[in-house]
């Protein structure tokens, strides 16, 4: 499995502002209130990102510690690929609250604090949610056996 690149995290954050600016500009042509997320989002994502983070330790400590233990391979897979999701997820997410932010920065009314608090809180729980995932993807790393063969060698 590869690690997450930052151009799939970049792609993810612009396709989620394009998605908030969008989303916002089609409620305001239909005389409707611009789109804002409920508290329960940015809690969620935070959430997510902790549990990310605490699926990844133990897999983390059965690879480092003085006497490794063995770690199913599946498992780590599982969590490496839950943590990459989550990293793209958070940045979708990050991205789409930006996007609302820049349409509300772009009218001539300033906007209150309060109707932004919950649109920032979001952006800011979207990229910690992609560094918990980076970080989970980076506990997930299992080092290689020693009897793991090189691709293309051959044994005499």
């Amino acid at each position: 499995m590869r690690r997450t690149r930052p151009g799939i995290l970049i792609i993810a954050a612009v396709v989620g502002g394009a998605v908030g600016f969008l989303l916002d500009q089609t409620l305001t042509g239909a005389g409707r209130a611009t789109f804002a997320p409920t508290v329960t989002l940015p809690i969620l994502l935070a959430l997510l990102g902790a549990l990310v983070v605490a699926l990844a330790v133990p897999i983390r400590r059965a690879t480092r510690a003085t006497a490794p233990t063995h770690v199913n391979p599946f498992r780590a897979v599982r969590v490496a690929m839950l943590a990459k999701a989550s990293s793209i997820l958070g940045a979708g997410f990050g991205g789409f609250a930006l996007g609302l932010v820049l349409f509300v920065w772009t009218r001539p009314v300033a906007p209150s604090l309060g109707s932004l608090g919950t649109v920032i809180a979001t952006a800011v729980c979207g990229a910690l949610l992609v560094a918990a995932g980076l970080v989970a993807e980076h506990l997930c790393t299992i080092r290689k056996d020693d009897d793991d063969e090189q691709p293309g060698g051959v044994d005499a």
